[in-house]
């Protein structure tokens, strides 16, 4: 959960720091860069998530959803050379979240 969280963290403050990197790739989905903060905002939001007893499920499912988009914008937009580091993210999150499946309100 650790390389988890730091990474979402590392990723969502990079966006709103605005590094070039990352404004470029929100450049190149086309959307504009208002996506990149909410982005950043629920990479940020999920990882905190992850740290907040019986929350986890939640800050989970938030990254799983934040990296299937960031997944599939790879797939149909920027490229798959770049896509390895979401689809990992996504798997762990994905992990996590039904690690924590019994804080889920359908349990």
């Amino acid at each position: 959960m650790r390389e988890d969280t730091l990474s979402a963290v590392a990723a969502g403050l990079a966006k709103l720091a605005g590094v070039e990197d990352m404004v470029a790739v929100f450049e190149d989905v086309g959307v504009g860069q208002w996506l990149r903060y909410v982005t950043a905002i629920f990479e940020i939001g999920g990882a905190v998530l992850l740290w907040i007893p019986g929350k986890q499920f939640y800050g989970a499912a938030l990254l799983a959803m934040t990296m299937t988009g960031a997944v599939l914008s790879h797939l149909f937009i920027l490229g798959t050379a770049t896509m390895p580091p979401a689809m990992v993210l996504l798997i762990l999150s994905a992990v996590i979240a039904y690690t924590y499946r019994d804080q889920s309100p359908l349990a």
